[in-house]
């Protein structure tokens, strides 16, 4: 199916999240089943991801962890407030 939005919809971001992960997968020397292993997803779980992008979040950060990539999580809904003005709100020096 075409589309012709700028934004990429959930099942685009599943599908190239699914195909980043082969990738690294592959460049790091895992199979699927020796990752299913080392991470404790099942490699049900594991193929699956890999062919439909479909995986329990908490599945996709065992991979990640696997592969050294979790920290790519981390920026994830981060705030778009600057926290270093809110944690002056609440500083000794400011308090009078």
């Amino acid at each position: 199916m075409l589309s012709f939005g700028i934004d990429k919809k959930p099942s685009d971001i599943q599908k190239d999240l699914s195909v980043k992960h082969k990738i690294i997968r592959r460049q790091l020397g895992y199979s699927q089943s020796e990752l299913a292993k080392r991470s404790g997803v099942s490699l049900g779980s594991v193929k699956r991801f890999e062919n439909s992008g479909q995986i329990s979040l908490e599945s996709l950060l065992k991979l990640a962890q696997i592969l050294n990539r979790l920290h790519d999580f981390e920026s994830i809904l981060t705030s778009t407030e600057n926290l270093k003005e809110i944690e002056k709100l609440f500083s000794d020096k400011t308090r009078g």
